[in-house]
């Protein structure tokens, strides 16, 4: 038996948020950095200065490697902030500021 049989649990719906403008499936208690790797997205950070790519590292909340835009909220740590229905997720470049 998988653990889901045992507890009886059965999942919500998934609802849809959009990453860089493409519609992403993601299921209600899911991180941003879960939905995303659930959809093939590795990498939605980039570096100042030489932008080499970013995704999880740690996947605690310490590293900061994770940064995205969340409806337009710069510097939100994917691996700790809960999807909502809508959300709209961009990659981040830098600091996530005009001012780069």
């Amino acid at each position: 038996m998988n653990p889901l049989e045992l507890a009886r649990a059965r999942p919500q719906a998934a609802h849809t948020v959009t990453f860089d403008g493409r519609p992403v499936e993601a299921l209600p208690g899911q991180t941003v950095a879960a939905a995303l790797w659930a959809a093939g997205v590795t990498a939605w950070r980039s570096t100042r200065g030489t932008g080499r790519p970013r995704g999880v590292f740690c996947g605690i909340g310490v590293c900061f490697d994770c940064l995205v835009t969340v409806n337009g909220r710069a510097d939100q740590r994917a691996c700790l902030v809960p999807v909502r229905p809508g959300d709209v997720i961009r990659t981040q470049r830098g600091t996530g500021r005009d001012d780069d």
